[in-house]
């Protein structure tokens, strides 16, 4: 559930209020908001650094784990949820300022019953940009993990491809010294894109939570790939030419030096070295553009192509750059695809111009093939258990409601093709909220579980059994008429009337359920239309006094 509407913003930081939390938060001075179409860069900033944003949470679906996902915040963030606090990135002064803290991806917890409540968003900026960036979402968390994932998997394969190839290029380097000034940049350009594409990738923060470090080595790849090109390029020439792009990627190397180690000595913010650094790149561009075109002529076809993926892959960073200072609308730049063709380009060039290293270089495609394959089987064996993780309930361990959904289509269909019967059964536990509130939520976990218990010892292993939220189950039945699944539920109502439950050495006692039972095609044409025809023979059971089931009638 995407929030790109109904943001409103204010300027400046909020009075607090006498029980020290800000005002603004409590909904207290509601004069001052003003609307706008995304939280991120207000107009009339004027040099201020802090600005509040809310915005209500929408309703709509049934949610069992939410999270807020926010792409991005520049720079430093509190959120306010009914008056508290309730998430921070970053460490606020008493002043409201604070220092750079990175620039990671934001999984904030949500109640389930959010629908309706206002949001706030406290922010610090001292960067060119201010507030929330890139995507917001309200996802499952389960969910949120395997969208991580998914969008990260081709940029770790890439950046796994690049730093293998450093690394073996830098190997080559070492063992073969003639070579090394021809070599030693496909290795510098492919470790420092390597490094920057695994740091930017939001899987990265799953592996070492860790933000500041990883927008650290970001910023030492993306700030090393003007001296790598220039290192490879200044080769062509021997004239005039050479010092002048000699002194390009030298004063790349020097502002490498000198942006990281004064943001590491916490002279500047490292955030502050980007915009810099942008500008200057630009510049090196239009610069090597002025060198290099004249006597485009005069290089041969694999110096051409090299220039042509450079700038392919240069055109991508300077969309990344348009993106990142709010020029373009946002998305995600595939700056890892041009990183990969300048890479392979690379390679196979010098694969052409040093035949007698050939069989080094086969050796290396073979390995680099092995570490793809290996690499890209284990990201998609990690994103399938978590495509599982994201269709089971935790509690229980049964099915939940998105995997109830997807199958109570599928069957559908299939029972209509085959003209075969279809029974859905839906559960509910009776008195629940009397038993948390009697015996405290642990105690109704621990019923939620042994209700599932008994469901699964029940049913066949053929039933799909699913906890579709709260304490209710829903229970979907192949090739089985109302009649005998009637029998079926009535057995396991007596054998529930005579089960006791403990719980920490509290015994419950008997825990009863209400069955509301409607079978395709007895009771509907529509397989789809059991869910609603269930409910009702379920809310027919509770009415006549719970702890029975009910076919539709």
């Amino acid at each position: 559930m995407s929030l790109s509407e109904g943001w409103q913003f204010r300027w400046g930081d909020s009075p607090v209020s006498a029980d020290g939390s800000p005002a603004w938060a409590q909904g207290k001075d509601p004069a001052g908001w003003q609307a706008i179409n995304f939280p991120s860069n207000p107009p009339g900033r004027d040099g201020k650094r802090h600005a509040w944003f809310k915005t209500t949470l929408p309703s709509g679906g049934s949610w069992r784990d939410p999270v807020l996902y926010i792409y991005s915040v520049n720079l430093l963030l509190e959120a306010y949820l009914e008056g508290q606090r309730h998430y921070r990135f970053g460490e606020f002064g008493a002043d409201g300022q604070g220092r750079f803290a990175g620039w990671p991806w934001h999984m904030i917890e949500l109640p389930p019953d959010f629908a309706g409540q206002p949001m706030y968003f406290r922010v610090y900026s001292d960067y060119t940009d201010i507030g929330l960036w890139g995507e917001i979402k309200i996802m499952e968390r389960a969910e949120l993990f395997g969208y991580v994932l998914r969008h990260s998997a081709i940029d770790l394969g890439i950046s796994m491809i690049c730093l293998l190839l450093a690394l073996l290029t830098g190997v080559f380097t070492t063992i073969q010294p003639g070579k090394r000034h021809q070599l030693a940049p496909i290795a510098l350009f492919s470790l420092a894109s390597g490094s920057m594409i695994l740091a930017e990738t939001q899987a990265s923060q799953l592996l070492i939570d860790a933000p500041l470090m990883w927008n650290y080595l970001a910023a030492g790849g993306y700030f090393l790939l003007p001296v790598a090109l220039g290192l490879l390029v200044e080769q062509w020439y021997r004239d005039t030419r050479l010092r002048l792009i000699r002194r390009i990627w030298q004063l790349h190397l020097a502002y490498w030096v000198i942006a990281l180690g004064a943001a590491s000595l916490g002279w500047v913010s490292l955030a502050i070295t980007y915009p810099i650094f942008d500008g200057l790149l630009l510049i090196s561009m239009v610069l090597m553009a002025v060198i290099i075109l004249p006597r485009l002529k005069t290089l041969d076809v694999e110096q051409k192509a090299i220039l042509a993926t450079h700038a392919v892959f240069s055109l991508l960073l300077i969309a990344d750059m348009a993106v990142a200072h709010g020029l373009l609308p946002w998305a995600r730049v595939p700056i890892s695809a041009g990183a990969l063709v300048f890479s392979f380009v690379i390679v196979a060039i010098s694969l052409f111009e040093y035949k007698r290293t050939q069989q080094e270089f086969k050796a290396l495609n073979l390995r680099l093939e092995q570490e793809v394959a290996q690499r890209t089987e284990e990201l998609q064996t990690l994103i399938q258990r978590l495509e599982v993780f994201s269709y089971t309930d935790p509690l229980t361990g049964l099915y939940n409601r998105r995997h109830f959904t997807d199958i109570l289509e599928k069957a559908s269909a299939q029972a209509i093709r085959h003209q075969s019967p279809l029974t859905l059964v839906m559960i509910d536990i009776d008195h629940f909220k009397r038993i948390n509130d009697q015996y405290g939520h642990e105690a109704g976990d621990c019923a939620l579980v042994n209700i599932a218990s008994q469901l699964k010892q029940h049913f066949r292993e053929a039933d799909v059994i699913c906890r579709l939220g709260g304490e209710e189950f829903a229970i979907l039945l192949y090739h089985t008429e109302a009649g005998g699944v009637q029998q079926r539920t009535d057995e396991l109502l007596d054998i529930l009337s005579k089960t006791l439950h403990v719980h920490q050495g509290t015994t419950m006692g008997p825990i009863t359920i209400s069955c509301g039972i409607a079978s395709y095609p007895q009771h509907v044409d529509d397989p789809q239309a059991l869910l609603g025809l269930a409910d009702q023979a379920l809310y027919s059971a509770k009415l006549a006094g719970r702890a029975r089931s009910h076919v539709y009638a």
